[in-house]
């Protein structure tokens, strides 16, 4: 990343254009310009952002915006594959976990265990058994 920052750093003092001037031409924070500059990838929480702003910086500065995005794909690709699983699997675990956390439900919407067709239909049986004993018993008591 520090390779990518250098080149618009490079491109960018080349072209005479100061980060306020890119800043408010692009339409992006100075901050945000000085970090991809920097090469400081931990600044940005979303990758995808990160790299419309190297796509769009790339454009700016007269920079081949494909060949930019490929060598941050490639540092992404090097960068994430040096992550253990299990640390990957931790975090996916952790995450889970917020969102489980963070879910808000109410009473109408939690879903119901729902009882096994079979206790109803024993239930039933024993009621209609229970009603025919009954009408053999009553029908001895009046003979």
């Amino acid at each position: 990343m520090y390779s990518i920052g250098k080149t618009f750093k490079t491109a960018r003092e080349a072209s005479g254009v100061s980060i306020d001037e890119a800043s408010k031409d692009l339409n992006i924070k100075n901050v945000v310009l000085d970090n991809i500059e920097a090469g400081s990838i931990g600044c940005f929480k979303d990758i995808f952002e990160l790299k419309n702003y190297i796509s769009s910086y790339a454009k700016y500065l007269g920079l081949n915006e494909k060949e930019m995005i490929d060598e941050f794909n490639e540092y992404m690709f090097e960068y994430t594959s040096k992550i253990p699983i299990k640390e990957i699997e931790k975090k996916v675990m952790e995450q889970s976990k917020e969102k489980q956390e963070d879910k808000v439900v109410s009473p109408y919407t939690n879903p119901t265990i729902k009882s096994s067709k079979k206790s109803y239909i024993l239930i039933y049986i024993g009621l209609i058994i229970a009603v025919i004993l009954i009408i053999f018993w009553s029908a001895s008591q009046v003979a």
